[in-house]
């Protein structure tokens, strides 16, 4: 539970400098682009700890396989055959 409330904390902390660095500007599609920024290095983490065996990540990760490929290909991190 500790390294969940620190990555939440990094997180936090990093949206606020962006808020802060957007300065007047309007924030536009903020979820999109954290989801975006978030996932792909998930998807590499979990692909690594499985050595490449996308079953097995798919279970890290909570989701089917056909999602992860779906979300693989979509990072371009799968090519297709």
């Amino acid at each position: 539970m500790k390294q969940y409330n620190a990555l939440q904390s990094s997180v936090r902390e990093t949206l606020e400098r962006y808020l802060t660095d957007l300065g007047d500007t309007q924030p536009n599609g903020m979820y999109d682009m954290v989801i975006h920024c978030v996932e792909r290095p998930i998807l590499q983490i979990a692909m690594q700890h499985a050595k490449n065996n996308q079953s097995k990540a798919a279970d890290m990760l909570g989701m089917t396989r056909n999602t992860l490929r779906k979300k693989l290909l979509s990072h371009k991190l799968l090519s297709e055959k």
